[in-house]
């Protein structure tokens, strides 16, 4: 009898325990916080006292920033420049930062599939950033004509893609603090631990070929890891560009890979490539370029390793006009330590190392180089005028297909179309032609 007491007295704590971890299990599963789509929550009201109007994309700046076609009568050459309120996105124009990449290609995507978009003030009034340029906004879109409109904003704050921004003081602030804790709590993208597959983690600083222009002293004995299309090959190196939406043009830069490089297959006209090498100055050209590629086919996954990105790109050429070589400024705008930026820039030093095309140049006069020990015997520089500006077009030697020699006999006295790439020599732009297609007689 007591034997069977101990076994009931057994049974009955084995009971008591599992009843007790059955508890304890369902109290943990009711506490589990279930992720939720705030974006899908948050709707799109009509009726309120902000300012909206329907837009469509022009440029694709970066994750927090686009530029939209508008209403002229409300907004000034009918552009309205979007920083994005409640959300700040990695760098990825100028210097890049992990996850500027991938902010940037979400916030493209959203709005690339989009079949509207709407622009809505935070109050009653369209409200500029401190620096008087740009419009600070809550971006919508929707992809269908059926479907909800969707809060980009709030949708890079989930999704990880961006830090807070004064998140929590304006009109979406409580649903956008909920996205930035959820995706804290999720770990997504630059709250995790993950490594950003889009960004360079080797020795080099990571930049863009348009801070590299902009900045080009100041990045001098550097090494870079920057990216750009392969554009054309010459003398032991390449030309690279690549095309900035904002300015609406190619900005490169010349890089030699010199007699020893052993990745000529990663340098084939329109790869698009990661380039990891030293800002040097070029004394004969008076220019700046990078060499001392780094890249090892023993170890392709080296991280200091140049490294290809894509292949068959489109090589453009971005026309232009000789007054652009001479006199033409843009207006170039840069985010430093937060404030934006804006100065004038040469577009010729913009445009330096890019490709080009001009039309309807007036031949003036040529010379030939005739050095016969110049590997340059046979260039020539053909000086021509368009609208009242001379500028030079210098040329490699030139050959027909049947392998004869192009002389200035062929330009002499002719209007010509050019296409070719801005080079700096003795205190000039200029732009420097390797074929002899690319130079065609009009008349």
């Amino acid at each position: 009898m007591k034997r069977l007491l101990n076994i009931f007295s057994i049974i009955t704590l084995l009971l008591v325990v599992l009843l007790l971890s059955a508890c304890k299990t369902t109290t943990e599963a009711t506490t589990v916080e279930q992720e939720v789509d705030y974006v899908e929550n948050l709707k799109l009201d009509m009726s309120t006292t902000s300012k909206k109007m329907e837009v469509s994309v022009r440029y694709y700046i970066d994750g927090d920033t686009t530029h939209f076609d508008a209403d002229s009568s409300v907004f000034e050459d009918g552009i309205v420049k979007a920083r994005y309120l409640a959300v700040n996105t990695p760098e990825s124009t100028g210097k890049v930062e992990e996850w500027g990449k991938a902010a940037s290609k979400f916030t493209h995507s959203k709005l690339e599939n989009a079949t509207s978009v709407i622009i809505e003030s935070d109050d009653a009034n369209w409200n500029l950033d401190s620096t008087g340029g740009r419009y600070l906004l809550w971006i919508w879109y929707r992809t269908s004509d059926t479907s909800d409109y969707r809060n980009l904003n709030v949708e890079l704050l989930q999704n990880g893609y961006a830090i807070a921004s004064n998140s929590g003081q304006n009109r979406y602030g409580e649903i956008c603090l909920s996205a930035i804790a959820q995706a804290k709590r999720l770990k997504l993208h630059i709250y995790s631990d993950e490594q950003d597959p889009d960004f360079y983690y080797g020795d080099a600083k990571p930049i863009t070929l348009k801070e590299l222009r902009l900045h080009t002293e100041d990045y001098n004995g550097t090494k870079v890891a920057v990216e750009g299309i392969v554009a054309k090959n010459s003398n032991d190196g390449i030309y690279i560009q690549d095309y900035d939406e904002e300015l609406g043009m190619n900005i490169g830069m010349y890089v030699y890979y010199g007699k020893s490089f052993n990745g000529m297959d990663l340098i084939e006209l329109g790869n698009r490539v990661l380039f990891v090498g030293t800002v040097s100055f070029y004394e004969t050209g008076g220019t700046y370029q990078i060499s001392g590629l780094i890249y090892n086919k023993f170890k392709p996954n080296d991280k200091n390793n140049c490294r290809l990105i894509s292949q068959n790109n489109e090589i453009t050429y971005t026309p232009i006009t000789a007054a652009d070589l001479k006199t033409t400024k843009k207006a170039v705008s840069e985010e430093i330590e937060g404030e934006v930026v804006t100065q004038n820039v040469s577009f010729a030093l913009l445009a330096m190392d890019t490709g080009v095309s001009l039309t309807n140049l007036t031949v003036k006069s040529i010379y030939t180089t005739t050095n016969e020990s110049s590997s340059s015997k046979g260039a020539m520089s053909i000086t021509v005028e368009s609208n009242g500006v001379q500028f030079v077009v210098r040329t490699a030697v030139l050959y027909d297909e049947d392998g004869t020699l192009v002389t200035k006999d062929r330009y002499e006295g002719k209007t010509i179309n050019v296409k070719g790439f801005v080079d700096y020599y003795s205190g000039s732009y200029q732009v420097e032609v390797f074929s002899v297609n690319d130079i065609e007689i009009v008349k």
